[in-house]
């Protein structure tokens, strides 16, 4: 039977589209389920701010009346206008192995990209570097995490047999945590904190946190803009992403420095690995999803870096070495054994600097693939 390609129109419809790699990954003791609400949310135009400047088309395929893959097509205007580069990204890609599936998928969005006169198609993209990037090429044993995809080893495959290409890799690293702090990178950490006239915050609870939210996503749009492919996020983004996540966050794993100005200076962000919980709520904070969340907050050996950046002017002066310093004295102090570094650019030479120092191991690679769009 061939295949059928039905856009994503409803509710009903959204839902389907959210839901279809829990049936795919049903039996994968790797993939990581997403939360479904916060899924929902990010693909709905009335609940995320980036539908201010993306447009979104999503589509479903069915293959003998089941649904066999999925995709979503972004344009986003921002990105073009700054980078220079008319492409569609293409994200939340899942299909089963089957080529046909995957070519209509691919076919669909350069469709709509030819009908708005765009030259390239890349991704896995999503909206901002908040959502899910990159695609899976290496690592596809390794248990995955909440911020990042898992993919089958057939995927990238497919990729390349309808030839895409690279365009931007990001690898991931597992760190030890040490058993004490070196005297040289305590010693390094005091200059640093005189020398600049900063300090690290003392936060004992989330509530003394959030005035420092906005300050954070500055630094982020101060360093990461020059980065592959970021997009500033606007003040409404900046919002969403402090009462979405903010909410979770343990204070003891979130560093934070600031000048004498008690302006944000730098900062990194981890957290304890929600891994093992989201496969046990499968989903779903509801009726009990919540409570494995809240253990895995409370009483856990492993942890999670999401974000980190220091302010230019600091960059490249020690400032992110105090950071490391500070957030491995946490993962002592909390008995914790290793931490997930999550993605990084391969490029990125500065912070996988850092790990050098430690006992770690590059175990997952992903990659951002792209094609250019034949007329």
């Amino acid at each position: 039977m061939k295949v059928l390609i039905k856009e994503v129109k409803n509710k009903s419809d959204l839902r389907k589209f959210v839901k279809f790699p829990y049936k795919l990954y049903k039996n994968c003791s790797q993939w990581v389920p997403p939360i479904i609400m916060d899924e929902l949310q990010t693909l709905s135009s009335d609940k995320n701010p980036a539908f201010e400047y993306c447009e979104c088309r999503m589509w479903l395929a069915y293959k003998d009346n089941e649904i066999s893959g999925r995709i979503a097509g972004i344009i986003n205007n921002k990105f073009i206008d700054k980078w220079g580069k008319k492409a569609v990204r293409f994200g939340w890609i899942d299909f089963i192995d089957d080529e046909e599936v995957s070519k209509n998928l691919i076919d669909t969005v350069i469709r709509w990209a030819k009908e708005k006169k765009l030259e390239y198609i890349h991704g896995p993209l999503g909206f901002t570097d908040f959502d899910y990037e990159g695609m899976l090429i290496e690592g596809f044993n390794e248990i995955g995490t909440m911020s990042t995809i898992y993919n089958y080893q057939y995927y990238p495959r497919h990729l390349e047999k309808l030839g895409f290409e690279k365009e931007a890799d990001w690898v991931e690293f597992e760190i030890k945590v040490p058993d004490a702090i070196p005297d040289k990178a305590e010693r390094i950490a005091a200059i640093v904190k005189n020398k600049f006239n900063i300090r690290v915050v003392e936060a004992k609870n989330r509530k003394e946190l959030l005035p420092y939210g906005p300050g954070i996503f500055k630094v982020i749009n101060d360093a990461y803009k020059n980065l592959f492919g970021f997009v500033e996020l606007t003040d409404k983004q900046i919002q969403r992403y402090i009462k979405q996540y903010f909410g979770f966050v343990s204070p003891d794993f979130i560093k934070i420095l600031v000048d004498d100005k008690n302006e944000v200076a730098g900062f990194v962000i981890g957290m304890p690995s929600l891994t093992k919980a989201l496969q046990k709520s499968k989903g779903k904070l509801f009726p009990f999803g919540f409570i494995h969340l809240l253990r895995a907050l409370k009483k856990n050996k492993y942890v999670d870096l999401y974000l980190g950046a220091v302010r230019p002017d600091l960059q490249g002066k020690g400032a992110d070495a105090l950071l490391m310093t500070e957030l491995t004295k946490a993962c002592i102090k909390n008995k914790i054994i290793s931490a997930e570094s999550n993605i990084e650019l391969e490029t990125n030479v500065q912070v996988q600097g850092h790990w050098k120092y430690y006992d770690s191991r590059l175990h997952k690679r992903r990659r951002c693939f792209e094609k250019k769009i034949m007329y």
